[in-house]
């Protein structure tokens, strides 16, 4: 640009340039701060289950479950599969789709929803053994799963589910004494049986660190941008 351009350049439009930088500028940081922020939830949140779901099993809480505190928290518990209650919900595994078997376990304090594991989509619950008599199962907690997902709901009335919503399956089958979890159950019988349990994903992507290094790259682009503006000006003003 000419200092011929830059004499005759209105006063406003470098305001209105350097205005909309700076505000760019700083949204690019708070979003590289936020970034900072979800790395270290990331981390925190990585350590914790590591912690918890390779630790020894121990009784489910007898109250206050909370996803902060209980998470894949692995758990024992011991009672009697309503098999007959049994409830299919969608799922994408490692093995492709298909669905989770969800059948409610009665312990001596009501019932507790255990996702028995993965069956292929279209196996029947009637295809698969009920398991008789007292069991035990081992596996990790899991936090219920409300309304369904994103772009799918529940619909109880024509037995389709995708989500494992404990509060609204135990409506469906007539169950009153819930809880507000299931547990993932490890995977029990021969290698090859169906439902396959232990496929609980319990590894986390963590790419916060680059995310936060590209806005705040972004953010300095934007800044050279600014001082470039300013030198621009004074520089034609000088002239």
């Amino acid at each position: 640009m000419s200092e011929t351009d830059r004499s005759h350049r209105p006063l406003w439009v470098d305001l209105a340039l350097l205005t909309v930088s700076a505000l760019v500028f700083v949204a690019l940081v708070t979003l590289g701060t936020w970034q900072l922020h979800r790395l270290e939830w990331k981390t925190n949140l990585i350590a914790a289950v590591d912690a918890r779901a390779f630790g020894d099993p121990v009784p489910p809480p007898a109250q206050d479950v909370s996803e902060d505190e209980h998470a894949f928290l692995r758990v024992a518990v011991t009672g009697t599969y309503r098999h007959d209650l049994s409830r299919r919900v969608k799922a994408v595994t490692e093995l492709g789709p298909g669905l989770w078997l969800m059948t409610p376990l009665k312990r001596d304090r009501g019932h507790v929803w255990i996702n028995r594991g993965f069956i292929p989509q279209g196996m029947e619950v009637d295809e698969l053994a009920a398991p008789g008599g007292t069991v035990g199962v081992e596996g990790l907690l899991r936090i219920t799963e409300p309304d369904g997902t994103l772009i799918e709901s529940n619909d109880p009335a024509q037995g389709r589910w995708v989500s494992r919503d404990t509060a609204a399956l135990s409506r469906d089958v007539g169950l009153e004494d819930f809880e507000l979890y299931f547990i993932d159950a490890d995977h029990s019988g021969a290698q090859d049986a169906w439902p396959r349990g232990g496929l609980t994903v319990i590894r986390f992507r963590n790419p916060h660190l680059a995310y936060a290094l590209t806005w705040f790259i972004m953010a300095a682009m934007f800044l050279a941008g600014i001082a470039y503006v300013v030198w621009d000006r004074l520089r034609g003003g000088s002239g």
